[in-house]
């Protein structure tokens, strides 16, 4: 038997810019009503929106569901120092 656990793979799926369900997801590392900074297998994920809500989530699947207006999606990768540099600065005051 193989105990190794493989990544989940990871995906996104948004219905109507109103539900968003993403797999692949590491760590939720801060959200509220407005945006939702997400640790996921291909780098750091925000959602910005209004009325943002998890409706579901499960770490051990990576498995991860939010409800609200969705209005942003991006990634933050290292090569975008400056950006995510400023966005952990504001999460981190």
């Amino acid at each position: 038997m193989n105990n190794s656990r493989q990544q989940p793979e990871h995906n996104v799926k948004i219905w109507s810019r109103r539900n968003v369900e993403i797999t692949g997801v590491k760590e939720v590392d801060s959200f509220d009503s407005e945006e939702f900074l997400l640790q996921t297998n291909m780098g750091y994920l925000v959602i910005r929106g209004e009325n943002l809500q998890m409706k579901n989530l499960n770490l051990d699947d990576g498995e991860v569901s939010i409800k609200g207006r969705i209005y942003e999606m991006t990634y933050l990768d290292e090569n975008q120092g400056e950006k995510a540099k400023g966005l952990f600065s504001k999460l981190f005051k």
